[in-house]
């Protein structure tokens, strides 16, 4: 039996992140964006976004950010998606001051601040006692 060849490209590193993300893989979501890197393939935001989401799932909040900073260092543009995501993250682990920060890095982007993403720092402020911030 002939075996088939997989294409390395961003679409399948995209749908095999996605993957991990709704089967709660979130380490295995962030080596395969290792993987893309060693591999020269190239990011984009719905890998990025995919496995930002599946760091806010976990409450992994410091490789939610892990996954922000490298969006910038490889000048993939982060979008609304990757900010709530890394908030929901942040706001999970009561990592309130680090939740609002993203949401004023978002209004400097002037990207839109969306219902979750707001809600998410609000909540983290709230779980940390912060309500004057």
């Amino acid at each position: 039996m002939e075996q088939a060849v997989v294409e390395r490209d961003s679409i399948t590193f995209n749908t095999a992140i996605s993957a991990c993300e709704k089967g709660g893989e979130w380490e295995k979501a962030v080596q395969l964006l290792s993987v893309m890197v060693q591999q020269k393939v190239e990011l984009k935001s719905t890998s990025m976004n995919a496995a930002t989401t599946a760091c806010d799932k976990a409450g992994v909040w410091r490789e939610a950010l892990l996954v922000v900073s490298t969006m910038g260092l490889s000048n993939v543009d982060c979008d609304a998606i990757t900010f709530s995501a890394a908030t929901g993250a942040c706001e999970k682990r009561d990592e309130w001051e680090r939740a609002l920060q993203l949401s004023t890095v978002m209004l400097q982007r002037n990207l839109e601040c969306d219902t979750f993403s707001l809600s998410a720092a609000l909540r983290a402020c709230e779980r940390g006692s912060q309500w004057e911030t």
